[in-house]
């Protein structure tokens, strides 16, 4: 169904060839792949494509893999692509934003969230309000 082998985002190296010449990486939720074909198909083409499921992994684990891999290879684009919704999900968009942060890099990160059959691109700012729930909270007071 798809012309490339599944990759996870642990498996791969973290100066990987792929990534050298090739400096666009799309990590996505595992089940965007399976549950949104045509989602996942327009956004892993012309970029690396690596999945992970924080179900599975530690947040910590994804977040250091991802900051090693932008020590050693200059990404022009990082791409996130997760459902909507899923507790275990949102971490992913956690982890890329803790590494870009631990590291220092100057990268273009952009996250979406797939929602009713579309990806929704979320701000970096969305991306950090959602960690802190009483900001949330004062968000919706004030509505």
């Amino acid at each position: 169904m798809f012309e490339r082998e599944y990759r996870c985002l642990l498996n791969i190296n973290c100066a990987s060839k792929s990534l050298r010449h090739n400096p666009r990486l799309l990590i996505y939720g595992t089940c965007v792949r399976d549950e949104y074909p045509e989602i996942y198909r327009r956004f892993a083409e012309n970029r690396v494509s690596v999945a992970i499921c924080l179900e599975q992994y530690h947040i910590n684990i994804v977040a250091l893999k991802v900051a090693s891999i932008l020590a050693r290879v200059d990404l022009e684009e990082l791409v996130v692509l997760t459902v909507d919704g899923s507790p275990h999900c949102i971490q992913l968009h956690h982890a890329v934003k803790e590494a870009v942060k631990v590291t220092g890099k100057s990268v273009k990160v952009r996250h979406y969230v797939v929602e009713n059959g579309e990806a929704v691109e979320v701000s970096g700012s969305v991306v950090k309000i959602a960690r802190y729930l009483t900001k949330i909270k004062k968000l919706m007071e004030n509505k």
